[in-house]
């Protein structure tokens, strides 16, 4: 049966502001905390947010107060980010070969557009502008992203790193996105189910 999959993409030029909010995990690790750590300390240690931190410590009924030697539950999951970080390397495989410098991997926009994959799931469809967050530049905006230039393709339904690579590869706007000279930095998110099985985002920006 053939797989059904939709590419898009967006480019626009913006400015900031700040925001945050929840979001799902599949895996977990566990950190020991020590003494001077916060929730925000180990949040930006393991590349989380803080909201999904305290999320998965849910039984902490003050996130403000934690004690050397509580064990905090650090929500990851591995198998997404590594299909994250494959499609970073290989959209800088495609730079490369056209002489451009290598995307910076930008955790927090990986956040952000992992929440975004998610929200396609959740909400049902296949668009940039989302019933939740709204385009992807308010997006950004509200999840605390400062950016002069920013970008997005998305896409549904191809299973590996490299088939949603090679389609956007092929899709003149989305290959416009990845060679461009002006973004700097890229964050991939990427959600397994819903209607199409895989959903893909990739954000750029530079400041």
């Amino acid at each position: 049966m053939k797989t059904l999959s939709k590419l898009l993409l967006v480019t626009l030029l913006s400015v900031t502001l700040a925001f945050g909010l929840n979001n799902t995990a599949q895996a977990a690790t566990v950190h020991t905390v020590q003494s001077g750590d916060t929730m925000w300390k180990i949040a930006v240690k393991y590349q989380v947010g803080v909201s999904e931190l305290i999320e998965a410590n849910s039984a902490i009924k003050n996130p403000n107060s934690i004690y050397p030697g509580q064990k905090i539950t650090i929500p990851t999951d591995k198998a997404g980010s590594s299909y994250e970080e494959q499609v970073v390397q290989l959209v800088n495989q495609e730079r490369a070969k056209v002489g451009l410098k290598p995307l910076k991997s930008n955790w927090e926009v990986a956040r952000v557009a992992r929440y975004k994959s998610q929200d396609m799931i959740d909400k049902n469809y296949f668009s940039h502008t989302s019933p939740t967050y709204g385009s992807p530049f308010d997006m950004m905006k509200n999840f605390g992203i400062t950016y002069s230039t920013a970008g997005e393709n998305i896409a549904a339904g191809q299973a590996t790193p490299k088939e949603v690579v090679n389609a956007w590869m092929n899709s003149e706007g989305h290959r416009k996105n990845i060679l461009s000279s002006q973004f700097t930095e890229i964050g991939v998110g990427y959600a397994k189910g819903g209607s199409y099985g895989h959903y893909w985002t990739q954000m750029f920006i530079s400041n």
